[in-house]
């Protein structure tokens, strides 16, 4: 059974949570990611997403100099290297991410997302299926 160190993306653009969020937006967009992981001596802290830049920061009117802190996700769900494929998958299905950070004695490693799962063939059943759960509609925040 494969794991995610056998699927996961190592080379991964990161911030800090002192860094502004002009900067996490910029780099989303050079990378086309929507998630960027937030670390600090080498722990991840949080992630930042594009969810958090809207609805935390430009829905609040907080400015572009806002700091990453301020905005993150703080204690994401993460995963391990040695994870099987399948667990991930149900993981981010029941936590409704698209992406998870890859974590192993309290540093980033690496990230899998929803498509990794999708473009590798035997998995494309498990993408599928989390993807289903993911994508379930949930209320409006009031």
């Amino acid at each position: 059974m494969a794991q995610l160190r056998d699927i996961m993306t190592t080379q991964v653009a990161t911030v800090s949570p002192q860094d502004n969020v002009y900067q996490a937006a910029s780099l989303m967009k050079q990378h086309n990611v929507g998630m960027i992981p937030v670390v600090e001596n080498g722990q991840l802290q949080g992630v930042i997403t594009d969810r958090d830049l809207v609805i935390r920061g430009i829905a609040d009117k907080k400015p572009n100099s806002q700091r990453v802190g301020d905005v993150m996700t703080g204690a994401p769900v993460t995963g391990s290297p040695d994870m099987s494929v399948d667990e991930a998958a149900r993981l981010m299905a029941q936590h409704q991410i698209r992406r998870l950070p890859v974590v192993e004695n309290g540093r980033l490693v690496g990230v899998v997302s929803i498509g990794d799962l999708a473009v590798r063939q035997p998995f494309s059943d498990e993408a599928g299926q989390a993807l289903s759960s993911i994508s379930e509609p949930s209320r409006p925040v009031m």
